[in-house]
């Protein structure tokens, strides 16, 4: 008996559309119909618009945004439509992973949200993530189903080698011990100097930089983190990489949070760009001025295609460990 071709649904959820239309377009397929509103108590609701019975089904979603639990709980609804509906497989494509920053108990009494979406996610029905550059790599632990966890790291080292620095100008800066390694990574990728700094939090959502381990003086700084969310710790680290005499001052992150002040100081950061993925919708009239915009789209059609061929994915986030 020969075997049932196999069928490829991508579908958006209502947060990020146009990545997800980005995504279709670099697959080449149509974006699935589905239908998603609210009652008018708020309630999600949601019905698939085509029969996905059999399909491999690629659900696109940011778990950001001014509505961050609406976002997540569409996702789930989709998930379990995709799920009573037959399909072979659902793939949650999280462009961004809200909820990741309490990924530890920090504190007494404090809950860990990171796992507690990852365990909403299986129990709706959710057969594998798609992700990119997660709050903490060890998430992917928290998960009992395949995570395909990548990087945009590439993407910003293609960026700024187009800008033809000076050879030995270049140090790439880490914001915090933690990012440390990611900031290695790109300074490979660049043959840059590494400065790492020290980041204290005296409350929450404030942040002051008590130290900076490295020599930035007559450099281009190059300040890689993983989000921007209110700001305050970027103005923070440009403000300190100034003080110390860095000549120019870059900053680059995946995730573009931009709560509260947040789109407001980056642009007018004391920075020459603010350069962020389009994980999360930035507001068109912010992105004139130095807040540039850079796609991940391609990075996520490619490793959606892989996943649908059955092949490896692993050199997408870890060239070195391709196989």
């Amino acid at each position: 008996m020969a075997e049932m071709e196999k069928t490829m649904a991508v579908f958006s959820g209502s947060s990020n559309p146009k990545l997800a239309e980005a995504i279709a377009k670099n697959l080449n397929v149509e974006l699935g119909n589905i239908k998603l509103e609210k009652f008018s108590n708020g309630e999600i609701y949601a019905r698939f618009l085509q029969n996905v019975r059999g399909a491999d089904v690629f659900l696109i979603q940011s778990v950001a945004g001014e509505h961050v639990n609406d976002a997540l709980m569409e996702l789930l609804i989709m998930a379990d439509a995709a799920k009573r509906a037959s399909a072979r497989s659902i793939t949650a494509v999280v462009a961004h992973y809200g909820y990741a920053r309490q990924d530890r108990k920090a504190t007494a009494r404090e809950p860990i949200t990171a796992k507690l979406v990852a365990d909403l996610m299986q129990t709706a029905g959710i057969d594998r993530v798609m992700s990119i550059d997660l709050h903490q790599g060890q998430i992917q632990g928290f998960f009992d189903i395949p995570v395909d966890h990548l990087t945009a790291l590439s993407i910003f080292a293609d960026y700024f080698k187009a800008k033809n620095f000076e050879p030995g100008k270049l140090c790439i800066v880490s914001p915090d011990v933690g990012r440390a390694k990611a900031a290695k990574k790109l300074s490979d990728m660049l043959d840059a100097d590494l400065a790492i700094m020290h980041k204290g939090r005296p409350g929450h959502n404030k942040a002051e930089i008590t130290a900076l381990i490295g020599d930035v003086k007559g450099k281009i700084c190059i300040l890689n983190d993983d989000m921007i969310d209110t700001g305050g710790s970027v103005v923070a680290a440009v403000d300190t990489l100034r003080n110390n005499g860095a000549e120019e001052v870059y900053v680059c992150a995946t995730h573009p949070v931009f709560s509260g002040p947040g789109l407001e100081r980056m642009a007018n950061l004391d920075a020459a760009e603010v350069v962020v993925c389009d994980t999360i919708p930035v507001p068109m009239e912010y992105q004139t001025g130095k807040i540039k915009l850079v796609s991940v789209a391609p990075l996520f059609a490619s490793a959606i295609q892989r996943v649908f061929n059955n092949d490896s994915v692993s050199e997408l986030f870890d060239p070195d460990f391709a196989c």
